[in-house]
């Protein structure tokens, strides 16, 4: 699974529950933008903004590749 882009990385939380939680970080400086968590009554991965940030088209697809991957997932 990729997790890694050029200007995001997206790292998994420490979880005992049955689904992962993924920190949203800016890659250069590790300046943590969101998290990445089970959403139950969409029933899918959701992006949970922490901070009021501005996102470009390629940082936008880069999160919704990041919740394709993992809501493709079994």
């Amino acid at each position: 699974m990729k997790t890694e882009y050029q200007y995001l990385i997206f790292d998994q939380k420490e979880n005992p529950g049955k689904t992962t939680n993924w920190n949203c970080c800016n890659k250069k400086f590790g300046t943590p933008l969101g998290e990445v968590k089970w959403h139950s009554t969409w029933r899918q991965y959701c992006y949970f903004p922490l901070v009021q940030a501005v996102y470009s088209a390629g940082c936008l697809n880069d999160i919704a590749d990041f919740l394709n991957q993992l809501n493709k997932k079994p």
